[in-house]
């Protein structure tokens, strides 16, 4: 869902968190998110980790910047577009995402 456009008094399906359309729920059901109080306590970077070792191959790197602002959400942080994350996560791993 846009950012502007999330509700956090209404979060009852994964599609209601921000950045998160039909293609991102698929990737967070098959990691054993279901509702969006799940990603509680999770681990942006282990999530990216543990859905390439699913998928078998890298995830796209922006696919990190999606899970850091949703867990950041659901920790209380306001919503914001994905890409408000990914100059953090390139300081953090590198231009490349180095991060094995």
């Amino acid at each position: 869902m846009n950012p502007d456009k999330v509700d956090r008094s209404k979060l009852e399906k994964l599609g209601d968190l921000p950045n998160v359309g039909s293609a991102i729920a698929a990737d967070l059901r098959l990691l054993g998110i279901i509702r969006p109080e799940d990603l509680a306590g999770q681990s942006p970077v282990e999530l990216f980790h543990k859905l390439s070792s699913i998928k078998g191959k890298r995830q796209d790197p922006c696919l990190l910047d999606v899970l850091i602002s949703i867990t950041r959400f659901i920790e209380g942080e306001d919503p914001r577009p994905w890409w408000h994350y990914t100059a953090e996560r390139k300081k953090m791993f590198g231009y490349h995402q180095e991060t094995s």
